[in-house]
């Protein structure tokens, strides 16, 4: 009896350190978040003097006033939601079908395909040559290039693990004898059983697409085609910069210190205007990320 006491008090005692510590990561890991949001209303001179840590200090719109009229902004969020769109589809209509591919020991030459596959993610050729392969393609400032120059066969990899150790083949077997073909057993079996990892396969594809701006760096030249990322670094750039020529009047340099000092703040309220919509699309597959991340785990 006592022992079986000790051993509840021990449970106890697990269940407090294990829930304050989760509740302890927890707010590390919002803390940053809430802190954006809090000094994107306060105003910015306090915000620059380090004020502002848990509460708003003389709340303050001016920073979202100055990025939310800003044309670009939106130009910018419908140039992202096209490559992030865009992109999301060609990987996921290029590395399902692969991924499935490679399950399939009677393929010929299965092993070399997947050695060749796994090669390419730690052999590259480099910014001159993928440069000089997109600009013979015509993907020099076209929008194509923020589509299909941004995949990579890591994710591809992961489908065809989650293929070969998560549908049991007898299902294909017993459809192969019920006289399916291959086309129908990959539509009608193993599409519909692949909902978890193709829903967490397409959150993945979808969070790089977002915040791809390196890619634009590169090949996209013009305005009117810069991706949300791009357009918010020139915002942030261009209300940063402050130039003394060593004859502004008081007025004036503070007129360039308030400017600074905006810029600050603005860059919180950029923030939480790029973070919007991945925060808005994640509950809706959350179910089917849970499932995704267990891939691989082990099973009794």
């Amino acid at each position: 009896m006592l022992k079986s006491r000790k051993k509840l008090n021990g449970y106890r005692i697990f269940d407090i350190v294990n829930t304050a510590l989760v509740v302890l990561i927890t707010l590390i890991i919002l803390y940053p978040l809430y802190f954006c949001v809090i000094a994107s209303f306060s105003d910015p001179h306090e915000v620059s003097l380090g004020h502002t840590f848990f509460f708003i200090k003389g709340f303050n719109t001016e920073a979202w006033t100055n990025v939310l009229k800003e044309k670009r902004l939106w130009m910018g969020y419908r140039n992202t939601i096209y490559y992030t769109l865009g992109s999301t589809a060609y990987n996921l209509i290029l590395h399902i079908p692969l991924g499935y591919a490679l399950t399939k020991k009677y393929l010929p030459f299965r092993n070399f395909f997947s050695m060749y596959f796994f090669a390419t993610m730690y052999v590259g050729g480099g910014l001159i040559p993928c440069y000089l392969i997109n600009k013979s393609l015509g993907l020099i400032n076209n929008p194509l290039v923020m589509m299909i120059g941004a995949t990579g066969c890591y994710h591809m990899i992961i489908i065809r693990n989650f293929f070969s150790s998560s549908i049991d083949t007898q299902i294909y077997e017993a459809a192969y004898i019920d006289g399916a073909s291959e086309g129908q057993t990959f539509f009608k079996i193993a599409i519909p059983l692949a909902k978890p990892i193709i829903a967490v396969e397409a959150l993945y594809y979808i969070v790089g697409a977002w915040n791809n701006y390196y890619t634009a760096l590169i090949y996209l030249y013009k305005e009117k085609l810069k991706p949300l990322q791009g357009v918010l670094r020139d915002i942030l750039i261009n209300n940063s910069e402050i130039h003394l020529n060593g004859f502004e009047t008081a007025d004036e340099v503070e007129a360039l210190m308030r400017k600074a000092y905006l810029a600050q703040s603005m860059k919180y309220s950029v923030i939480i205007v790029a973070c919007i919509p991945l925060f808005l699309l994640y509950p809706f597959i959350q179910k089917y990320f849970t499932k995704g991340v267990m891939i691989g785990a082990v099973k009794g």
